[in-house]
């Protein structure tokens, strides 16, 4: 994604490291759609950042959350298990904080998933908050500001899609 300053443009003007911050759970889909979605990126010659080097037990890394914050848009792949992953989940809030102050663009995919689940945070995505908040493993403030920050994507996305990929 070419960098070009337009006064009509929401999206913070300043050069971003990144063109595209991908937020994906790796068991659901790491050796299929993710590495077929990170190619068809890069023969765009975008610019996307994909962690796959957190190991089980870490915390998400303050390095982590700039590169979200260094990036022109995060692609969401909401999976089946996504929000069952503390992980995905600070990286969900920290996506949301950066659409709402610096209008960064938002790409969600529904990946094998019902998308009224996601936005209602019903079935799977519901059960992983619910089992967070009763665990208490976490923050409280992850799952509250998860549920409080619902994403809510309106619109169609495939023309916004269907640009990045073909």
């Amino acid at each position: 994604m070419a960098s070009s300053s337009s006064s009509s443009s929401s999206i913070n003007p300043q050069r971003k490291k990144y063109d595209a911050f991908i937020s994906f759970r790796g068991a659901d889909i790491r050796d299929g759609f993710l590495s077929h979605l990170y190619e068809a990126l890069n023969r765009k010659q975008i610019c996307t950042f994909k962690d796959e080097n957190l190991d089980r037990g870490e915390e998400t890394s303050p390095a982590l959350l700039k590169t979200i914050e260094n990036s022109m848009v995060s692609i969401v792949i909401f999976s089946e298990n996504y929000a069952f992953s503390p992980w995905c989940l600070d990286e969900l809030v920290k996506i949301l904080e950066c659409q709402e102050t610096t209008g960064q663009i938002v790409l969600p995919v529904f990946y094998q998933v019902d998308p009224t689940d996601v936005q209602e945070l019903t079935g799977r995505f519901g059960d992983a908050l619910l089992q967070i908040k009763k665990k208490k493993k976490r923050k409280n403030v992850v799952g509250s500001r998860a549920e409080r920050e619902r994403p809510t994507f309106q619109g169609d996305f495939r023309e916004e899609r269907s640009k990045i990929f073909f």
